[in-house]
């Protein structure tokens, strides 16, 4: 009753969480510019004129190659290092577009009318250099939305992987297959399941299918929700309200109650050979957004045999971990990359879970909140940061500064050959490359917002060897030196430098640090 009281109508949390998201997202566009803090680190200021396109390169720190992204609402784009854009396919959407060798591309030819679903995509697609479609998936489900063309639908999203290689992107010697081999597909499917709530469940579905497009393994979500240890409180709230979605036009879709966001295969490890069964190859990790969940899914039997959340209070590991919210991407990294057998975690911060009600959720409903992310690569045994990419590494002032490496949603990360990382700081539209140093050594900015989001988001990118594309020739690479934005002007500013000045003899001079309105994280 007591949460009842709190929570209110439904409508009336559309209006608190619609003021949270405004709160988060202030002006119509992500209004922001490169610069550079005092340690010569890569800095984001909200800004309405910046630079687009690559911003910095380091040929001699970077792993070059090209970069696959989703150009919004234009297309499959691929860029090379200083951004020139080598090639597009038009009207080929991606969620996420991903390149294999050979020139092929994996993507989707279009979306479900979002008044009827959330985020289906209507197919999975691969095709090769010149956009002719060589495999398409689709037969998951026949939907006969009201007022549309009745059609069949895999209603992916998020993610997929091809046989032969387990995260998506370039590995030495882990190749997917371009003409043959089965697709793991995450996907949707509706369901009603009293134990979880009374209204319609949007849950997340795995298809394993092969090459002739038959589903061979199925795994839902909400089969093994006694597995995700959930309390009492998140019970309830999830009963009333299990993230319930409005569609375009009012339309009631369903409940997407865990929002599953990433899903990769484990591979060969050093765990599984030191004998924990817990990380057999054929295992696959999802992490589920809404809820905080990371779990890994034993492929032979279909069990949640590794977790971590909902809650992130309950061991001192856990504790020393902190709250992980929103997140995405999560993927153990493979064999023959720096760091394998660790899981890299784009931890969003943002809002997401199920918890008491408190001020920041006066519901509960999305009740964990942070206004900033992290890049986190832990150890899966003992849950220890490995490396990690926050704020305070990127150069910003904690806590001051820390919301300038913030994407409250979409985002991901890929590990390199040569030990760096590439970063998709998400819904500023941003990618970039750090050493394990966290030096900037290369930074793109998408030049693409939407009409119907304006945004420049890019949801997540790849880079792969140039070797993958074989019908272009190896480009050129520039270096590009960073801007000092101390001195740089637009045409037609006036030129930096005080004209005429005049010294205070009785001023005492600054401490600076006094500005600030909080206790800041400051090594000495």
């Amino acid at each position: 009753k007591a949460i009842d009281q709190r929570r209110g109508s439904f409508k009336s949390e559309q209006r608190t969480f619609r003021r949270i998201r405004n709160r988060c997202f202030p002006g119509p566009l992500p209004e922001r510019a490169c610069g550079r803090n005092p340690c010569g680190r890569s800095i984001l200021m909200s800004a309405t004129i910046f630079p687009t396109g690559v911003t910095i390169y380091n040929p001699e720190k970077c792993w070059s190659g090209y970069t696959i992204l989703q150009a919004a609402e234009r297309g499959a784009l691929l860029i090379d290092m200083n951004g020139n854009e080598v090639r597009m396919w038009e009207g080929l959407q991606g969620f996420p577009n991903k390149m294999l060798p050979g020139g092929y591309v994996m993507g989707s030819l279009g979306e479900r009318n979002p008044k009827y679903g959330l985020q289906d995509q209507t197919d999975l697609v691969q095709v090769d250099w010149d956009g002719n479609i060589v495999w398409k998936f689709d037969k998951a489900e026949y939907i006969e939305d009201p007022g549309e063309e009745p059609q069949w639908m895999a209603r992916q999203h998020h993610d997929y992987q091809r046989e032969g290689n387990t995260v998506g992107y370039y590995v030495p010697g882990m190749e997917a297959k371009t003409n043959g081999g089965n697709t793991l597909v995450l996907a949707h499917k509706n369901v009603r399941v009293p134990e979880i709530s009374d209204k319609l469940l949007l849950d997340d579905v795995i298809y394993e299918v092969d090459w002739d497009g038959d589903i061979v393994w199925e795994w839902k979500v909400s089969d093994h929700f006694e597995e995700l240890g959930f309390d009492a409180i998140a019970r309830n709230l999830m009963y009333r309200d299990p993230n319930y979605y409005t569609g375009f036009g009012n339309s009631h879709i369903a409940g997407d109650w865990v929002h599953t966001n990433s899903m990769s295969v484990l591979g060969p490890n050093k765990w599984y050979d030191a004998g924990d069964k817990r990380f057999h190859p054929d295992n696959l990790i999802i992490d589920c957004r809404d809820a905080n969940i990371i779990l890994i899914i034993e492929k032979a039997t279909g069990n949640i045999v590794w977790k971590i959340g909902p809650y992130y209070d309950q061991t001192p590991e856990l504790r020393k971990l902190g709250w992980i919210i929103g997140q995405h991407h999560a993927h153990m990294i493979p064999r023959g990359l720096p760091g394998e057998g660790n899981i890299l975690i784009y931890d969003n911060g943002g809002w997401a879970g199920y918890y008491a009600p408190n001020p920041g959720s006066p519901t509960g409903i999305r009740g964990a909140l942070r206004d900033y992310s992290r890049v986190l690569e832990i150890d899966p045994v003992t849950l220890e940061i490995v490396w990690q990419m926050t704020p305070k590494e990127a150069g910003y002032l904690m806590p001051l500064d820390a919301n300038r490496f913030y994407s409250p949603f979409i985002s991901g990360m890929q590990r390199l050959p040569n030990g760096n990382t590439m970063i998709t700081e998400g819904s500023h539209g941003r990618i970039f490359e750090v050493t394990p140093e966290h030096e900037l050594v290369w930074e793109y900015v998408c030049p693409y917002w939407g009409s119907a989001l304006p945004m420049n988001m890019v949801y997540r990118s790849y880079r792969l060897p140039y070797e993958w594309v074989p019908q272009l020739e190896k480009p050129v690479e520039s270096p590009i030196e960073r801007l000092d934005v101390t001195t740089f002007r637009v045409p037609g500013a006036a030129a930096p430098g005080v004209k005429s000045a005049v010294k205070i003899k009785e001023a005492k001079g600054y401490f600076g640090l006094s500005a600030m309105c909080v206790a800041a994280d400051i090594e000495e």
